[in-house]
């Protein structure tokens, strides 16, 4: 059972391959998404990992949560559910 991870608090200018490097080092990194506006494309400086091996997710939330990246401190958890929201009508 793999472990998503929300990545909260990052610059703007990090990558996909930053992101995944950093949480490299506590295991193996099976997904990156940074987040990004839909209109403008700009970065919304958040994203989400996913980790295989849940103690080196838990060891990479440990880790990281509250760490300096790039004049940062990165906001790092076990990422929830995704709600359900209903649609709003298109009028």
């Amino acid at each position: 059972m793999s472990k998503n991870i929300y990545v909260g608090n990052l610059p703007f200018r990090a990558s996909e391959d930053n992101v995944r490097d950093l949480f490299a080092q506590y295991g193996a990194v099976s997904s990156v998404k940074l987040i990004s506006d839909r209109e403008t494309g700009k970065p919304r400086g958040f994203g989400f990992v996913e980790m295989d091996d849940d103690t080196e997710a838990e060891a990479a939330i440990e880790a990281l949560n509250g760490k300096d990246y790039e004049g940062r401190s990165l906001k790092i958890n076990e990422a929830k559910p995704r709600e359900s929201k209903p649609r709003r009508p298109a009028w």
